[in-house]
């Protein structure tokens, strides 16, 4: 795959003869599993000229891109941010002002927690053309892929999506609503904040013993799944070295995670394959 650093300068000029803007799609690239990706999705990835990628776009779905388009990893990493989200909108507006045609490409959804809002209105303010394709957001896939519901009618008749990384660090869970019990609770990026978030919710009112699912790499093929409680989150993120991405999901429906088994691809009434994980769930609940 070409490398950004060769080729950027010749990029930025618009083409010979060429003076149409080209544009912008904000694309998600769902949890991981390259089948999980839209068709639209896998589409544009295909005929864009360039692919401005995330960190958490995984190694199977940037195998997609075509060997000819330029890819530009500007991913963030804890620690080291390759750029800055400003610098990112502004290759986006050089790259469309060029006459290129954008997949910027993020993983899960771009509107859900992947900054996808702040590009879109940094384009549309510089009057480039901008559309969104939706993906599979993390909580929905993560969840499927360990076979726990995100809502059930006995438990959970509602689901909130939160951020585990505030915009100054260490989020702030002031809400007396998230002690609920008929909720599921799911918390993205939170593995750095998971004493933070598992104290607040108990000074908050949620049960100590309230189980949790730390669900790391969902729907890649190293899933792994750590079943604990919120008394214990913290202690077990640090004893299994719980690496990101890895989502935190909190409440009763934790409880109907069982160990996923593998289907047959090739079984007439097997729409797509799914392909369980040989990573055996991790539990430190109470018998």
């Amino acid at each position: 795959m070409t490398q950004a650093s060769e080729s950027l300068d010749k990029l930025f000029n618009p083409r010979d003869g060429e003076h149409a803007q080209g544009g912008v799609w904000l694309v998600g690239a769902g949890p991981g599993d390259v089948e999980l990706l839209t068709l639209k999705a896998w589409r544009l990835i295909n005929s864009a000229d360039v692919v401005v990628y995330d960190r958490l776009v995984s190694e199977a779905i940037m195998a997609e891109v075509p060997p000819e388009t330029l890819a530009i990893d500007v991913g963030k990493k804890p620690g080291s941010h390759g750029l800055k989200q400003a610098q990112t909108n502004q290759l986006l507006v050089d790259l469309a002002r060029s006459g290129r045609q954008v997949v910027r490409l993020k993983g899960g959804d771009p509107f859900i927690f992947g900054r996808g809002g702040e590009e879109m209105l940094y384009l549309q303010q510089a009057g480039i053309a901008c559309q969104i394709v939706p993906g599979i957001t993390a909580a929905a896939g993560c969840a499927a892929a360990s076979g726990i519901p995100l809502t059930h009618r006995d438990c959970a008749q509602s689901l909130r999506l939160i951020t585990g990384h505030g915009k100054s660090g260490e989020p702030q869970l002031d809400d007396a609503s998230l002690a609920a019990n008929n909720q599921t609770l799911v918390f993205y990026m939170g593995l750095k904040w998971s004493a933070s978030i598992s104290a607040q919710l108990q000074a908050q009112g949620r049960n100590a013993q309230t189980p949790v699912a730390i669900i790391e790499n969902g729907t890649r093929a190293d899933q792994r799944v750590m079943i604990t409680t919120l008394a214990e989150l913290a202690h077990t993120v640090e004893v299994q070295q719980a690496q990101s991405p890895a989502l935190l999901l909190v409440g009763d429906v934790v409880h109907f995670y069982r160990q996923p088994v593998s289907i047959n691809a090739h079984s007439s009434n097997v729409a797509a394959p799914f392909m369980a994980t040989n990573q055996p769930a991790i539990s430190l609940m109470a018998k």
